[in-house]
Formats: C-alpha cells, structure tokens, sequence
C-alpha cells in the first residue's frame, strides 16, 4: 500500500507499494533519511525547494516547475512506478506561468498536491477525473484560507481531502485545520505517516 509521511508546511513524502520514494516541496520538519526516487518542486519559493535537505539516490530526479510546465503546456511524466501531471497554480502572490500543483497516480491512486494556491479555473474540471486525495494549502496569508480551500476541495471531490500549509513559520496549526471542512476530511500531523 502506498503511504504519505507528512513534514509540516507544504513538505510531505509519498512511498510506493514498490518502494518508489517521492518527496513534493522539501523543506519543513524531519523525515528525509528515506533515500529519494523522485522530488517534485511546485515553485520556487524558498520553502518549497530545500532539496540539498533530502538524502537522494544516484538516480534521483527533481522536477522543477519550470521542468513541467513549458511555454504554457502542462507536461506528464513517467519516472518508474510513479506518473504526474503538471496543473496550474496560481494567486496574487504565485504567477501561473511560474507554478504548478502536481496530480501524483501511484498504485491506482489520484493524488492532487496543489501547491501553493488559490481557487484556479481547472479545479472544477477535477471533480471528473476520480482524485483520491488532495492536498490543499489553507493558511490565508499566501494562498487561499480554510473557507476558500473547502469551497475548492467541494470542486474538486476528492475522496480524502488533506489540509496542510495552514500557518507560515509553523509545522501545523492544528486551529487552521478545525475551520476547514468538507466531505472526507483528512487531518494529517506533522512527523504522522498514514497508509494511502
């Protein structure tokens, strides 16, 4: 079974059944021991981009925004078991032309990281592709506040919908967390690894 390690922020880690390690936005907490298949950077933002933190494979690849998403066209990627689409990302303070969230598919799951964000026109287009689980920034500051996020995650109709990213400076504000809501909630702590 596929698992998610949650580092605090917007830093989390995604194991496959395989053993395929993902690490998306390294930057926040502890947790990056596991040697890395794959890093996923959504932008490049300081604290989305600690890569020299992640303990890396010969083979490891990192993907940049830049990488995945060229002259406006939104790229996928096969690296092993792992397949990942580039989709837009954007607000007042992160340029659609330089940010993506990442939809994740491993072992027959949907895993939409959003990066940092706020409500983007491709988001009601989710609500079709059958996403298991999004993982949607909420702190209000930088990206969209927990009312705006759970408006997203009603567009979007993932099964599992995870709230991170919600207090800057902070691993997790567990208080952020308590105003977000929607259909299949998922809280996830830092330093807490649950099986996806």
């Amino acid at each position: 079974m596929a698992k998610m390690y949650y580092q605090g922020h917007g830093s989390f880690r995604l194991t496959t059944d395989k053993g395929t390690v993902i690490y998306v936005d390294p930057y926040a907490g502890k947790g990056y021991d596991v040697p890395a298949d794959l890093i996923l950077i959504t932008h490049e933002h300081y604290d989305h981009t600690a890569v020299e933190k992640v303990n890396c494979k010969d083979s490891c690849k990192v993907y940049r925004s830049g990488d995945t998403l060229v002259n406006g066209d939104y790229k996928t990627f096969v690296e092993k078991d792992v397949k990942f689409t580039a989709v837009p990302a954007t607000n007042k303070n992160h340029s659609i032309d330089k940010c993506v969230g990442y939809i994740i598919e491993i072992d027959g799951l949907k895993i939409y990281a959003a990066g940092d964000t706020s409500t983007t026109e491709f988001m009601p287009k989710m609500a079709d592709m059958n996403i298991d689980y999004a993982i949607l920034p909420t702190d209000g500051i930088y990206n969209m506040d927990p009312v705006e996020a759970s408006k997203c995650a009603e567009m979007i109709k993932a099964k599992t919908t995870i709230p991170i990213h919600n207090k800057p400076g902070e691993l997790f504000d567990v208080s952020m967390a308590d105003k977000f809501h929607c259909e299949g909630k998922k809280v996830v702590l830092p330093d807490e690894e649950i099986v996806l």
